[in-house]
């Protein structure tokens, strides 16, 4: 399998060239909007880059539009491990995905996948009885609030419910009681802090949490990598983390 790595010289773009080399997986090619050097032929525009198999997106899609409309002419299925995108990007995902096979999630660990799975089933068992907060912490670095695994996760959680719920994104203020139907989520950012990101349901007199702890960026990369592997044989379409879940 050949890989086309965008974002190449950041640090994500870096670990997934490091992992594939060590997977024999090659990397063909790489695109930053920054100059500098790698162990690949680097460009800063798709449209030099030769052909591949897969597309491994870790960029700030700056150039975004350029890697859809590259891989969408060249039909070249996407991994897109990028956070924080709009409405309208994320309205150009979807219709490119008509043409082309895209895997796109907020978190590439297969961890995440797993939580959410978990999340999901035990609103589905405990949602009307119990308060569900969700909790995420990041370095002090990071952009976007909340991360799009919280997002992810509240997704997850509102599947899992019978009824209706509300996100409510922090709380303050001398009225700020807890209504029944919201579902809380706080974002805590400092330190080096890689990811974590915690479930709470909330009952009488019990409390259940689930969550998970990255301890580095590289399972992110693993992740990217497999779910490369995984779309390199599908038909076009929209893919999740989930899929590749269900695949193992």
């Amino acid at each position: 399998m050949k890989i086309l790595i965008s974002g190449a010289l950041g640090f994500m773009g870096r670990e997934v060239a490091r992992q594939a080399a060590e997977q024999g997986i090659e990397v063909a090619c790489g695109v930053d909007i920054v100059a500098g050097k790698a162990d690949y032929p680097l460009y800063t525009t798709f449209e030099d880059c030769p052909a591949v198999d897969v597309i491994v997106d870790f960029s700030t899609w700056k150039p975004g539009a350029d890697l859809l409309t590259w891989a969408v002419k060249n039909r070249v299925p996407a991994v897109i491990a990028t956070t924080g995108l709009s409405e309208e990007q994320l309205a150009a995902i979807d219709e490119a995905a008509k043409v082309i096979p895209i895997f796109r999630s907020g978190n590439m660990s297969l961890g995440i996948a797993l939580l959410r799975a978990l999340a999901k089933k035990a609103a589905s068992v405990l949602g009307e009885s119990f308060d569900i907060e969700i909790v995420e912490a990041h370095h002090n670095r990071k952009a976007d609030a909340p991360s799009g695994t919280a997002l992810m996760l509240l997704d997850a959680v509102k599947e899992g419910c019978e009824s209706e719920r509300e996100a409510k994104f922090g709380r303050h203020g001398r009225d700020a009681k807890r209504q029944k139907q919201e579902i809380g989520v706080h974002a805590l950012r400092g330190g080096t802090v890689t990811g974590e990101h915690e479930v709470c349901f909330f009952g009488t007199s019990e409390r259940i949490r689930v969550s998970h702890s990255a301890e580095n960026r590289s399972v992110f990369a693993a992740g990217a990598l497999r779910a490369a592997e995984f779309l390199a044989s599908q038909k076009p379409g929209l893919y999740s983390m989930d899929d590749v879940v269900g695949k193992l």
